[in-house]
């Protein structure tokens, strides 16, 4: 017998621990190499463990929703054995028992769940709705929220059409919850309004039923509440603003739009035109750059700045690393590949970890203006806001432009009002006139 040992993956020194969320295999289940087995749950982020090696799962150590460590044992392969036929149930695992092929056993029918790609996410889903994705019409190769929805709607029974009282009954009672029809009733057959709240009324199963659902704080989204608590309570937050006339940007961009996304296979946005204009702006005020450790100012010499994502799951930071280093396509498919592995729960904990200024933009969901909440450790935050066409003043004319409010939201314990205001004035300087960043002015 030769056991091959289930590890927890080395977290970063930030995170204590982590939560089993859910056991894709069963105790006697075969397993292949590169095979998720387990999804687990920090602090900020979703990860995968796969099988090291392919064989048998002898045992599982560590149940959905227990706790785990860094490099903890969760459970053994035997990867000398082949499946028994027969899976032992785990103590909280929601996985349907099912009877396990050999290795080598010729593929079924249906194709097996690993032939279309799901997300975390999308098979949280399905087990909740006792769904298994493979099964679940989809075009592509990835089963989507959409597909899954879709199927459970085609399960419901077809709506009641207005008619007996007894088929009203019957249906409030048989549908789910989650998805209570609104029904329409004639005049004939609608409940005088005086008797609707009559004690011992016999119409009362007639009103249609509220549902509530109670569902567990993620982690992630425990830890966002935390840090935002604690940075309001540790940090003199203090915001200033400014607008920024977004004419010659959107004009640069118009023009070059094309040929960029030809040469480069990306599309240009307006976030590369940011990081550099943050770039500038922190190289001429360092201190914004900067952060604090217990009585001490760090001052870091590169600039890692991170770009707030919004997921299902909560809001994360991945960090774009040496801005510095970094051209504008590469800014633009950096950012691009994190909103799409953001999404999918596929970013690792050392691209979350970091970071020494952050943006981010509320505009794309239609934010007017707002005050950012700094990201500690580090002490600034730039917030970017929605791009409204206004009546501005220029050179004595009143003319309608492309206007964009931004927020500096900064630790007035460290930053002074003046560095603040200076630095969000070199962010508008180089978006108004971007012919800056080349000239290094």
């Amino acid at each position: 017998m030769s056991i091959e040992e289930v590890k927890v993956p080395v977290l970063a020194e930030s995170v204590a621990d982590a939560t089993l969320l859910k056991w894709f295999k069963l105790s006697g289940e075969a397993v292949r190499e590169g095979e998720i087995l387990v999804e687990i749950e920090t602090d900020k982020v979703v990860l995968e463990i796969v099988a090291p090696q392919s064989g048998v799962l002898s045992d599982i150590v560590k149940a959905d929703g227990e706790n785990v460590i860094s490099e903890e044992i969760i459970a053994h392969i035997d990867t000398s054995a082949v499946a028994t036929g027969t899976s032992k149930p785990v103590s909280g695992s929601t996985a349907p028992p099912t009877t396990s092929p050999k290795l080598d056993q010729a593929p079924a029918t249906i194709m097996p769940a690993a032939s279309a790609k799901t997300s975390p996410a999308v098979r949280k889903m399905a087990a909740e709705q006792g769904i298994e994705p493979s099964i679940v019409q989809h075009s592509g190769d990835r089963v989507t929220k959409a597909d899954l929805l879709q199927n459970v709607a085609d399960q419901l029974p077809t709506p009641p059409q207005p008619g007996a009282d007894s088929t009203r009954k019957q249906s409030v009672t048989s549908t789910p919850a989650l998805a209570q029809p609104i029904f329409s009733y004639s005049s004939s057959t609608a409940t005088p309004v005086s008797q609707i709240n009559k004690p011992g009324s016999q119409q009362r199963g007639d009103l249609p039923k509220r549902p509530e659902e109670r569902v567990p704080m993620t982690r992630l989204r425990k830890r966002v509440a935390e840090r935002l608590l604690n940075a309001q309570h540790e940090h003199a937050i203090l915001t200033t603003f400014n607008e920024i006339n977004m004419k010659a940007v959107m004009e640069l961009r118009n023009q070059y739009k094309v040929a960029f996304e030809k040469k480069h296979g990306i599309k240009l946005g307006f976030m590369s035109f940011f990081a550099k204009a943050v770039l500038a702006a922190l190289q001429q005020f360092p201190v914004v750059n900067a952060s604090t450790k217990g009585d001490e100012i760090i001052y870091h010499g590169y600039y890692d700045i991170g770009v707030a994502v919004s997921t299902p799951r909560g809001l994360v930071v991945p960090i774009l690393r040496d801005v510095d280093t970094l051209s504008f396509a590469d800014v633009e498919k950096s950012i691009a590949d994190f909103g799409r592995r953001a999404r999918d729960a596929q970013l690792s904990l050392e691209e979350l970890t970091g970071g020494t200024f952050t943006i981010t933009n509320g505009g794309v969901f239609g934010s007017m203006l707002s005050t950012p909440i700094l990201n500690p450790p580090q002490s600034a935050i730039l917030g970017m806001h929605n791009i409204v066409e206004r009546p501005v003043a220029e050179n004595g004319q009143v003319v309608i432009r492309p206007m964009m409010y931004v927020a500096l939201s900064y630790d007035h314990r460290l930053i002074d009002g003046r560095e603040a205001v200076q630095f969000l004035v070199t962010v508008k300087n180089v978006i108004e006139e971007p012919s800056r960043l080349l000239l290094d002015i």
